[in-house]
């Protein structure tokens, strides 16, 4: 195993600072629009996470990595702002099936647009670490001299 570089810390260090404010950002953004960042996530999984744009809570809880029973507590809050609806599965009807309303819809969108500044943000700033990167490994180690007696 090679030892970890101060460089290497750098690097780390931005790359989570840029992680963190793209999660702070997206958190305040959710806020302004009435969404605790939680249903943000939520509203995310619905619309994207299975591909259907529909999602089962279990789906859900494998997205936002929680437990089941924390998902149907989030459905039911974010259902009773009428951001989602459940809808049983017609082959399956055990099986509840998700999907965002036209609020939710709505907000969602407003989110992802608010979103794109920051990520093209964060997509510069990892592509100018990688930049430095190849810049570091491409450079040839200098040679000690030897010490004089």
């Amino acid at each position: 195993m090679t030892a970890v570089s101060q460089s290497d810390f750098r690097k780390l260090v931005r790359f989570r600072y840029a992680i963190r404010k793209l999660l702070r950002s997206s958190e305040e953004a959710a806020r302004r629009v009435g969404l605790t960042p939680q249903h943000h996530q939520l509203l995310l999984g619905i619309a994207g996470f299975t591909g259907d744009g529909w999602a089962t809570v279990g789906d859900l809880a494998e997205f936002l990595q929680v437990r089941h029973h924390s998902v149907v507590g989030l459905l039911d809050r974010a259902q009773s702002m009428g951001l989602v609806r459940r809808d049983a599965n017609p082959e399956d009807r055990r099986e509840v099936r998700v999907s965002l309303t036209a609020d939710g819809t709505r907000k969602l969108r407003t989110l992802a647009e608010l979103h794109q500044k920051e990520l093209n943000s964060m997509r510069r700033s990892l592509d100018i670490l990688e930049f430095e990167g190849q810049r570091i490994q491409k450079r040839k180690p200098r040679r000690r001299r030897a010490a004089r007696a």
